[in-house]
């Protein structure tokens, strides 16, 4: 069975990106949401096996989001992604338990990369 994604963004475009990259991998797509509020919900929802989180979005930021969700499940995955690749965030994303982090622009093998590493 393929792993379940579910995709947070609050861009469509970020979103599109991200779903071709996994499709075309072989993974299933369970879910998008474009906002903290909604990845909360769509997790209840899908139960995904990862979750692919964008850290700036209205609402309810990522790591906002992300801690909420690890709350619910000490053992969700999460790969946090940002156009900005700023180091508080990063440090405040893995502190609040994310698995791995990618920057956008994504490149798709680094992608593919931390989601094999994080769903192994």
């Amino acid at each position: 069975m393929a792993n379940r994604i579910l995709i947070v963004d609050d861009a469509a475009f970020m979103r599109m990106m991200i779903r071709d990259i996994l499709s075309k991998n072989g993974y299933e797509v369970c879910g998008e949401a474009n906002d903290g509020v909604q990845a909360i919900e769509k997790f209840k929802e899908h139960k995904p096996d990862l979750i692919t989180m964008d850290i700036t979005m209205p609402e309810m930021d990522g790591i906002n989001a992300l801690k909420e969700i690890k709350k619910l499940d000490p053992n969700a995955r999460v790969i946090m992604c940002s156009a900005m690749g700023q180091q508080a965030m990063v440090i405040d994303a893995i502190q609040a338990g994310a698995k791995d982090f990618i920057v956008k622009p994504f490149q798709s093998d680094r992608v593919i990369e931390a989601i094999k590493k994080t769903l192994s």
